[in-house]
């Protein structure tokens, strides 16, 4: 028996499956305790309760999903050669996103995150 993102991989066409595999990984190497769920029916990955990642599959791309329209802000030019909408980064099916900018990415959402826990 697979976990719910295994479940959602299964649904996904190669290449993208493997690509989103190996983000799958890449999350889980920059955030290790990282829990994975399923959040607005894509996978995602939790830390300290709050959501730090996701992505999601499409017809003719992949997404990476910060669940908040200010992590791309954060990272000024390191995302000028990808397509994205304020909730989405998106990214060819064959296609992994570098290691480097998942941590950048994960680090963005990690201070929203701190930020307003602070403020409660």
């Amino acid at each position: 028996m697979g976990t719910a993102i295994d479940d959602y991989l299964a649904t996904v066409p190669e290449p993208g499956r493997s690509t989103l595999e190996a983000l799958r990984h890449s999350i889980h190497r920059v955030a290790p305790t990282a829990v994975e769920c399923i959040s607005y029916r894509v996978p995602a990955f939790r830390e300290d309760g709050a959501i730090i990642a996701g992505f999601a599959a499409f017809k003719n791309h992949l997404s990476y999903l910060p669940h908040s329209g200010s992590v791309f802000s954060m990272l000024g030019d390191a995302l000028s050669e990808y397509t994205m909408t304020a909730g989405a980064l998106h990214f060819a099916p064959d296609t992994t996103l570098p290691e480097h900018l998942v941590l950048a990415l994960v680090n963005a959402k990690r201070r929203i995150n701190a930020e307003k826990s602070s403020k409660q």
